[in-house]
């Protein structure tokens, strides 16, 4: 068994594959298979691949199902200890896997995570705050103060066969709910103080366009809300983080042209908060900004008006 398997989902990336690649076959530590996986890419990102020579490289190719089904995938065909996934527009540190599976195993983690840099016109990094390693059993509020995305972990393989822990494959924003699960799910979860891999932003990128895909994430909450429904002490952390995920996209909104499409999404979203609970604007989230911000934000109307002001000056 290979210490870890990364699992590299690639669609329309052509441009920044080498990178990739490189980063990840130069990792210091050399147990490790590279599973690449060409989602029905229109591009020349299978001839990119097709130059390299590594017998740890298996690459598959399948018609275009999207990231969360071709991440499902990875792990499928995968056999390492442990998993990592890394976007084929993103590169990582030369120490990431040496460091992160070194935490695993000498802690016996089921999750790490470290630090990142946020790539856009200059190299931001991002810090997520130290703890000691714990479970979210004992530390419900640990999921509040750890980023949804999946690559900036390592996962116990394990971990995610006996859980069926899989994205989901039809909604956009599909990172969420896995990165949730599995946190649930994991008996401890350690953090490195370093920052090991580069997310690199596109401005038209997944992350950053605004469609009618935007609902998706009213569907991806309640799956997170439902998941976390299950243990009884993670109702505040839970309000907490719904929270902050759907205010974030509503006052996204300011973005999208077609108003009634933005007003449409910020009803949905003040409607899910108040049935999930009644008390929600009095959550940690909103207390730790500022006032001002934190008017607005809770504020359905205020927030149709801010959205309306800033989409006329674009």
């Amino acid at each position: 068994m290979v210490k870890v398997s990364l699992i590299v989902p690639v669609y329309k990336t052509e441009k920044y594959l080498n990178k990739c690649i490189d980063s990840i076959l130069n990792q210091t530590l050399k147990d490790i298979e590279v599973i690449i996986i060409n989602d029905g890419s229109p591009d020349n990102s299978e001839t990119v691949i097709k130059k390299y020579n590594d017998s740890r490289i298996k690459y598959f190719k399948q018609k275009n199902h999207g990231i969360g089904k071709t991440r499902n995938l990875g792990i499928e065909k995968s056999q390492g200890e442990y998993i990592a996934f890394v976007d084929s527009d993103d590169y990582l540190d030369l120490h990431f896997c040496e460091y992160l599976y070194n935490k695993c195993y000498k802690d016996n983690c089921d999750v790490a995570l470290c630090d990142y840099y946020e790539e856009r016109d200059s190299i931001t990094r991002v810090n997520f705050k130290t703890f000691k390693d714990t479970n979210l059993q004992k530390t419900p509020s640990l999921i509040n103060n750890i980023n949804l995305g999946p690559c900036n972990k390592l996962y116990k393989r394990s971990l995610l066969i006996e859980n069926n822990i899989l994205f989901e494959e039809k909604l956009k924003y599909e990172d969420a709910p896995f990165v949730v699960k599995a946190l649930l799910n994991a008996k401890k979860i350690g953090k490195l103080d370093e920052a090991l891999t580069y997310y690199v932003i596109h401005k038209k990128s997944q992350t950053t366009i605004r469609d009618e895909r935007i609902f998706d994430i009213i569907k991806i909450v309640n799956i997170i809300d439902n998941e976390m429904s299950k243990y009884v002490n993670m109702h505040e952390a839970k309000v907490n983080l719904i929270t902050m995920i759907l205010l974030d996209y509503t006052i996204q909104q300011r973005y999208v042209k077609d108003k009634k499409m933005r007003n449409k999404f910020i009803d949905e979203a003040f409607s899910y908060l108040d049935k999930m609970d009644k008390k929600w604007s009095k959550c940690f989230y909103l207390k730790k900004i500022p006032l001002s911000k934190r008017i607005v934000k809770s504020n359905k109307f205020l927030t149709k008006i801010y959205c309306s002001c800033y989409n006329s000056k674009l």
